[in-house]
């Protein structure tokens, strides 16, 4: 890799109270910043994702890996270019991955790598754990730009699976809770369901919906003692059995077992 100075050098400044005055006699040195350099950096060394609790129709995701500029914007896009570490690599491009074209866009100093995550791909399930996958990113030099920075600037690292775990919900021991009565038995299309419901809350009822969103998570991943008690009428009306109506209507049952063969449909009807 050639070498290049990100900053150069300036002589000749003198500072004063009231200000800084050009002087070619003094020899303090300090540094400007060099505006023909383009450098490039990765923006964090490692990144998650799951698909967790995302809505079932969505089969693919478009990871945007954050690259940054050192240097100058340009009025044009700027394609970078990298390589995949393949023996760190444990995904495979083409199959639970692919990689879009890596630009940094007109007059700005942020760019993306974009990486699409195809769900139907990724092995593993809730009984015999799930598969997190790793594609590791070094950036290359190109006739635009150089990697800078640390060598872990130049190396990003993306983890992701298709796990659903059990939600921390713990009873007064501190152990992991799940009510049967309330639930039927434990499968993350349950819980996928329920946050797809208790999200729609966002545009139904926006007040509570924000109050529930700060007593149980965004995605229902704090709820004391497994229980809604809180907010119990709201969560059978709108969440609860609107799932029970989801899973118990034949239309949509081989859609269900095509994903999850090994479905229970036991959800309780709340009002049962």
């Amino acid at each position: 890799m050639k070498k290049h100075n990100i900053w150069i050098k300036a002589v000749g400044i003198l500072c004063s109270v009231t200000g800084c005055l050009l002087s070619t006699s003094c020899s303090e040195e300090y540094l400007i910043y060099d505006t023909d350099y383009s450098g490039i950096y990765f923006a964090d060394d490692t990144l998650r994702y799951s698909f967790g609790v995302t809505p079932t129709n969505i089969r693919e995701k478009e990871y945007m890996i954050p690259v940054r500029l050192v240097g100058t914007p340009s009025a044009d896009d700027r394609a970078f270019t990298y390589r995949i570490d393949k023996e760190k690599t444990t995904a495979e491009e083409g199959v639970q991955f692919s990689i879009g074209q890596s630009v940094i866009p007109a007059d700005s100093v942020r760019g993306y790598i974009p990486v699409r995550i195809h769900r139907d791909a990724l092995a593993g399930d809730y009984q015999n754990g799930f598969i997190r996958y790793r594609l590791e990113l070094r950036l290359t030099e190109n006739n635009t730009f150089v990697p800078t920075l640390n060598e872990k600037d130049q190396v990003c690292v993306l983890f992701f699976d298709n796990a659903v775990e059990q939600p921390d919900w713990l009873d007064y021991k501190g152990d992991k809770v799940w009510h049967l009565n309330e639930f039927g038995v434990w499968h993350p299309l349950k819980l996928i369901k329920m946050v797809e419901y208790f999200h729609a809350l966002k545009d139904i009822l926006p007040e509570s919906y924000a109050k529930m969103v700060a007593t149980y998570g965004e995605n229902l991943e704090h709820v004391e003692y497994g229980s809604f008690y809180q907010f119990q009428t709201i969560m059978n009306r709108y969440i609860k059995y609107p799932v029970y109506e989801y899973f118990a209507d034949p239309a949509n049952r081989e859609e269900i077992l095509r994903l999850y063969p090994d479905f229970p449909f036991d959800f309780p009807n709340p009002y049962a």
